[in-house]
């Protein structure tokens, strides 16, 4: 199954026979501790997505330049940050380069 396909809004078609929007946004909001500092972050996830694939993903409101989709999973960095969002799971999991790790549970935003 997609990644975003976990979120879709009714399937292909609203009724009355419209089409769909062409792109759907959903956001996630992660309360992260990150170690050794014991630092909580509250981050936000924002993802666009269509009907065939992951088109955009943001962290805390920056785009970022790459990401990959493995399963339920985005991959993704940040200023040194490398990011694991489970969306299936709604976890967080993250590596500032072996310094410091964060993880986390989201919450899908409605």
């Amino acid at each position: 199954m997609l990644v975003w396909g976990l979120w879709a809004t009714g399937g292909l078609a609203a009724s009355g026979g419209a089409k769909p929007p062409a792109s759907h946004r959903k956001t996630l909001t992660c309360d992260v501790a990150y170690l050794p500092s014991r630092a909580s972050w509250v981050r936000q996830v924002t993802v666009t997505y269509d009907l065939q694939r992951l088109r955009s993903v943001a962290v805390d409101g920056v785009g970022v330049h790459s990401f990959a989709v493995a399963d339920t999973t985005i991959l993704t960095s940040q200023d040194n940050e490398r990011i694991q969002l489970d969306v299936d799971r709604l976890t967080w999991q993250s590596d500032f380069r072996g310094v410091a790790t964060g993880q986390g549970r989201c919450a899908l935003e409605e």
